[in-house]
């Protein structure tokens, strides 16, 4: 099989969004899409699955909300107790609010923290990565999409060009 794809290039992203549309509609299957700024709708355009980062920021928090209730326990209970503001030291639930800030806190903090990495890591942007934008004019005023070639190359540039792409290059891919 070959690595080919093209790059189909716009200079508008209204002319974009239609040309993904009917490319999803002829069934060819649209490898990625680089734009100079975010195109509302387009995600849905793409048919491109919702993301799951909610779902991954509520486990954090849970996280974060467990280990400050371990953390306060131990720590202002068990280990080293003290008689602060005259709120007695006998178990957590006593204590209960005056922990609640920092719990909210730690809840935040494991979160938003633990969230960016994982952003990151399903992202796929190490430390030191290289950029992979195959047109340097996608990050000033065109629009590239990149669709992947099945023996079928003339037929395509062919579908591009009616879209209204202004340019269409055929590129072997590594």
């Amino acid at each position: 099989m070959s690595n080919k794809v093209i790059y189909a290039i716009y200079n508008d992203d209204d002319i974009l969004m239609d040309a993904v549309k009917k490319t999803r509609a002829a069934h060819h299957h649209i490898e990625e899409v680089f734009t100079p700024f975010p195109v509302h709708g387009l995600d849905k355009a793409m048919g491109l699955a919702p993301t799951r980062l909610a779902i991954c920021a509520f486990l954090y928090g849970c996280v974060g909300i467990s280990v400050a209730t371990t953390m306060m326990s131990y720590i202002m209970i068990h280990d080293w107790p003290q008689d602060i503001g005259g709120k007695p030291s006998f178990s957590f639930i006593q204590n209960m609010p005056s922990f609640v800030p920092i719990m909210f806190e730690m809840t935040v903090f494991f979160a938003a923290h633990l969230m960016v990495i994982t952003f990151y890591m399903r992202s796929r942007l190490w430390p030191f990565k290289q950029a992979e934008n195959p047109d340097v004019r996608t990050t000033d005023d065109h629009f590239l999409m990149e669709v992947a070639v099945n023996d079928n190359e003339a037929e395509l540039v062919t579908f591009f060009e009616g879209t209204g792409a202004v340019e269409v290059k055929v590129i072997e891919k590594n």
